[in-house]
Parts: C-alpha cells; structure tokens; sequence
C-alpha cells in the first residue's frame, strides 16, 4: 500500500515554510490562526478560514481566491479536507499540518464535502509531505486527540456490515466479500488496541501509533479499489445521521465511537470490548456531551434504514435495523455506568 509521505519531529513548521512556493494559501481554522500566524503569516500567504464544508461554499470561495502557488491544510478535518479541495481544483502542491489526531483526513485522497447536507467523498490529492509535529499534537485537547480512535475501531463495525451483507447476498459485486482485506484492517485494529494506553496518555509514542494506524486507514480507501466496506459501515453512517438531523458539526470521534458501539450492540458481537476501549481512551459517548439528547440518538437510529437507502449507503445492519423500546435505555445504562449520568 502507497502511504503517503509523514514526518515525525518538532519545530516542523519553520522547516516547511523554508520549502513553500510562494504565495501559498493556508485553509485553517478561526481558533487556530492566532495561534500559528507568526510563523505561516506574512506578505506570501493567502489565508482561508473554513466555516463550513458545503461544496456550494468552497466552490465560490475557490473562485474568489487569489492565485497562489501551493496550499497548506492547517488544522482538523475540515481544514485538512478543504485544502484537498482547493489543491484538487487548482492543481497545486499540497502540505498537511494536523494539529490533532482525530481523524485520519491528513491521510486521505479524498476530501468529505457536504451537499445538501449529506457526506460525499471527491477529490484527489496527494500531499507532498504530512507534518506531524509533537509539540503541536500534543497542545490539542486531549479529548480531541484520543477521539481519533473511532477511525481504527470502526473496522469493527464494517466488517460485521460486511459479513452481514455476505450472508445475505446483498454485497456489491464491485466489493465482493473479502478475508485478506478484512485480516489486513483487523491488524491495524489490533496494534492500535494495544497502544490505548500511549493513547490514552499523550506521549509521542501514542502519538506517532495513531498516527500510523490512520495513516493506513487514509490510504485503505484508495489500495482497497475505493471500497470503503473494510474501515467504515453502521459507525459512520449513525454519524452522518445524526449530523444530517441537527445540522452542525460533531467532534467525529464522539458520534463516530458512539456508533461503534451502537452498532456493535445492534449486531451483538464485541459491544463490551468496544465500550471498554472507548472508555479507556476517555471519549465520551454520552449524547449530552456532544449536545444532543438521547431523543435524539433514538429517533435516529428508528430512522436509520430510511436515511442509508435514500443516502445511497452500501448495504448493512443498518438497512434492517429494528430496534425495540429497550435497545436505548440498555444502551444509556451500559455508557452511564462507564461515564457516569450526565448532570441535570
């Protein structure tokens, strides 16, 4: 598998602005330049700050845009993600700066844009460098960071959708079940598992694993055919769901890892083994914790089959998923003995 180009270091931003063409635009975030324009800033740069991932949006922005001659991605995902676009549509050389590890979009080709509200990955691009830089990792908040685990944990869940869809004749025949991809994501998960506790710290070491595992995750999409069935199924889409009900953006980890374990839990295999490393890793699952109610993750999930078909989503749990009056409440009890009940 071709991964794309990472380095792992410090003080990685006054290296790359030694190398940049010049002008270059920087898409970023309102909370972060501050803290990165003494050293991005300047009379070459071109600033862009994301607020939303509407293709509409970035369309018209790409347009307005002065002409430059590179583009860095400087933040989270959305950054990251509208960098790819803007790379994408202006065939410029790319960077990639994440200042977290919470999701592996710095290692993706594809950026995720909304249209109308629903998900679409477009795009390719391929960065020249990825810049990890621990110093700058490590300032997130840690939530943030070890949020990122949904990304790797979530092949858990896919491939429960992926059997589930086998043994009901519903896979695509462009993505026929397959044991070797399913075994080479499963490793990822694997290694991943035993770096929870590095994770879950903080250190370079935990680090530089996530790291890693998403930097396998990012390229998998591609190496895999463009079959997204070996890293992403039920976890995601209850994500894409809930974002589409409230309409604003999620930290990804929390709905993302969420949707793990709901999905998990629906399927009836590794629930508890899920729980337990998401709760290890401190990322809190409760709905109240990312702003929305347990109506809210109910409603979803009775409207889930509904919302994947007319999504256009491959075929999984999710497109049968029957759930009775008690599938929540046992949920909220297993999250809360975890977490604790959120305080009224």
């Amino acid at each position: 598998m071709q991964l794309f180009t990472t380095i792992y270091g410090r003080n990685l931003l006054h290296e790359l602005t030694q190398v940049l063409p010049r002008p270059y635009l920087v898409a970023t975030m309102a909370d972060l330049w501050p803290r990165f324009e003494a050293q991005l800033g300047g009379p070459d740069a071109r600033v862009y700050l994301v607020e939303s991932m509407e293709l509409a949006g970035l369309a018209a922005t790409l347009a307005a845009l002065p002409e430059v001659r590179a583009v860095v991605g400087l933040g989270g995902g959305r950054a990251v993600d509208a960098a790819k676009v803007f790379a994408w549509r202006r065939r410029l050389p790319l960077w990639q700066v994440p200042t977290s590890t919470s999701v592996n979009a710095p290692f993706g080709h594809r950026a995720g844009v909304r249209v109308d509200g629903q998900v679409r990955y477009l795009g390719w691009a391929v960065p020249e460098g990825v810049y990890v830089d621990y110093d700058i990792i490590a300032s997130a908040p840690p939530l943030v960071n070890r949020s990122g685990i949904c990304e790797v944990l979530c092949y858990h869940t896919a491939h429960l959708d992926w059997a589930f869809a086998r043994d009901r004749g519903r896979c695509e025949p462009k993505w026929p079940y397959d044991l070797e991809q399913v075994a080479e994501a499963r490793a990822v998960k694997d290694r991943l598992m035993e770096a929870l506790p590095d994770i879950h710290a903080g250190s370079d070491r935990g680090i530089k694993a996530l790291c890693e595992a998403n930097r396998w995750g990012g390229a998998a999409f591609h190496h895999f055919g463009w079959n997204p069935r070996p890293i992403e199924g039920f976890d995601h889409f209850l994500f894409y769901a809930l974002e589409h009900r409230v309409r604003r953006p999620f930290l990804h980890g929390q709905p993302v890892c969420l949707g793990i374990y709901l999905g998990s839990l629906a399927h009836g295999v590794g629930d508890e083994v899920m729980l337990d490393a998401i709760a290890g890793c401190e990322v809190d699952i409760r709905p109240e914790a990312m702003g929305v109610s347990w109506d809210d993750v109910d409603a979803v999930l009775r409207g889930l089959p509904r919302f994947v078909r007319e999504a256009g989503l491959w075929y999984g749990l999710a497109h049968e998923l029957e759930i009775d009056d008690g599938f929540v409440p046992r949920a909220r009890a297993a999250i809360e003995a975890r977490f604790g009940a959120w305080p009224s």
